[in-house]
């Protein structure tokens, strides 16, 4: 099969493409990319989740990069995606392997790169790993290893707690003395991924849901969406609870509960923390999303006179934005944030912990804060709708698209376009839409942001009559 890198790692299905056999390619291939650049000799870090035969997974990286010469630090446990990447930079290790399929169904698995910043490897490494994948295989290029015991025996591969490290820096971030001695009554749902447990280890009396080991996720994809939280929506309802917190499945996302047990949203979360990281923290920097992202952080970012990015969609994007500029901090609308002075990385652990943090300084719960800023910037209304579309269909759309952007929806005149990651119409009043078709599923997304919630219906009416769907 052909190995295709992602918005973030390479991924499939167990046993049918994510096979021991094509983890090894792979493996094979990153260990070769690191001693040709001269990177191996650094070393690389590998951790793993919660997920069906992940710990058997990241031994087998373990014993290709040992038989390619390179020693490995590897987690003695499960451990989030963000302790891992703060380890490949506080080690100063060539690069790191994370065994993770993050928020994807239970029957995914994945293989994350991270680069020696501590990032997810840019789209430029994983163009160069997929070509290395394709010159190896066509050349029948042998996958060198050395079984993990052996490997072991030799002192080349050393178990080490990641968390250790990644807790120093998050104390130094985050003000944990003043969350504690605030009172605030937290639930957390790490939905049984590999945050389970991490929250509670540096915040004493927090109490946390879906924490024992399900290999299934409970039946459900281990994202923090609004239809997967509704019993951490329930605890926060019922009074015992002033907030809730949500991990994916490797604990690189984050989503959130209010103080009345609504869904706190990906957007709502990261205006709300820009907001605590300018006013209460002192910082500053540019601030960067991603194409779909609430324009409440363009007016913020107005507000506080802050630079301003728009990427496509993809952590990946802002991160290279992160190792170029001076980045306060930068978001997407999956709940993948990221701050400064930290590692160009989404961090759900550590954006859970700040937002704490935002309500123990203001002594304010999640929504009233949001509303405060809202009064001052203007109230915005969110909503994607996910619809399938024929593969063909999809390209029809999208020829039309690109060779006649309609002028107006609803009757409403479109004012500028970006189509930069799909096509975004911007109406006169910033009110927008985005039409965004899967490049990998034959699905069409569509989002839209409007001053009021009658307009977001109207205007994703008008894109799907548009579509046809």
């Amino acid at each position: 099969m052909q190995i295709k890198f992602g918005t973030d790692g390479w991924r499939g299905v167990i046993a049918r493409e994510f096979t021991f056999d094509n983890l090894s390619l792979v493996a094979q291939a990153t260990m070769d990319y690191l001693n040709r650049d001269g990177l191996g000799d650094r070393g690389l870090v590998i951790g793993y989740d919660r997920r069906f035969l992940s710990r058997d997974f990241a031994c087998r990286v373990a014993e290709i990069a040992v038989g390619n010469g390179i020693r490995v630090h590897m987690s003695d446990s499960y451990a989030p995606t963000p302790a891992i990447s703060w380890a490949v930079k506080s080690l100063n290790a060539g690069a790191g392997v994370m065994i993770t399929a993050s928020h994807n169904p239970p029957e995914y698995n994945g293989f994350k790169v991270k680069e020696s910043f501590g990032g997810s490897a840019r789209p430029a490494t994983t163009a160069i790993l997929e070509e290395i994948v394709a010159f190896n295989v066509a050349n029948e290029r042998r996958v060198v290893h050395c079984p993990f015991e052996e490997a072991q025996r030799k002192g080349m591969v050393e178990l080490f707690d990641p968390c250790e490290g990644y807790f120093r820096q998050i104390g130094r971030y985050v003000d944990l003395d003043l969350i504690a001695t605030s009172g605030i009554a937290v639930a957390v749902d790490p939905m049984y991924g590999a945050g389970s447990g991490f929250i509670p280890r540096l915040l004493h009396g927090v109490t946390e849901i879906h924490n024992e080991h399900n290999p299934s996720f409970g039946g459900q994809p281990p994202e923090p969406i609004e239809e997967h939280l509704k019993e951490l929506s329930a605890l926060v309802a019922s009074g015992k609870y002033r907030v809730g917190l949500a991990l994916d499945g490797d604990a690189d996302r984050i989503g959130a509960v209010d103080e009345h047990g609504a869904f706190f949203s990906s957007h709502c979360i990261f205006t709300v923390i820009l907001r605590h990281l300018i006013e209460r923290k002192q910082l500053r920097g540019g601030v960067v999303k991603t194409v779909s992202t609430t324009r409440m952080i363009d007016l913020l970012a107005e507000k506080y006179g802050l630079p301003l990015h728009e990427t496509p969609i993809g952590f990946k994007h802002i991160c290279e934005l992160m190792l170029t500029e001076d980045i306060l901090m930068g978001g997407e609308e999956s709940g993948g944030l990221g701050v400064k002075g930290h590692i160009p990385e989404r961090d759900g652990i550590l954006l859970g912990l700040l937002l704490l943090e935002a309500m123990a300084t203001s002594g304010k719960g999640l929504r009233q804060m949001l509303d405060e800023t809202m009064d001052e910037i203007g109230h915005f209304h969110y909503r994607r709708i996910d619809r399938k579309i024929d593969s063909s269909e999809k390209e029809r759309l999208i020829a039309r698209l690109k060779l006649q952007p309609p002028a107006d929806f609803d009757g409403r005149e479109v004012v500028s376009f970006n189509f930069s990651d799909g096509f975004k119409f911007i109406f006169e009043n910033g009110d927008w839409l985005l039409i965004r078709p899967s490049g990998t599923e034959p699905v069409l997304r569509l989002y839209s942001e409007a001053s009021a919630p009658e307009q977001v219906d109207r205007l994703l009416r008008a894109a799907g009559m548009l579509a046809g769907i």
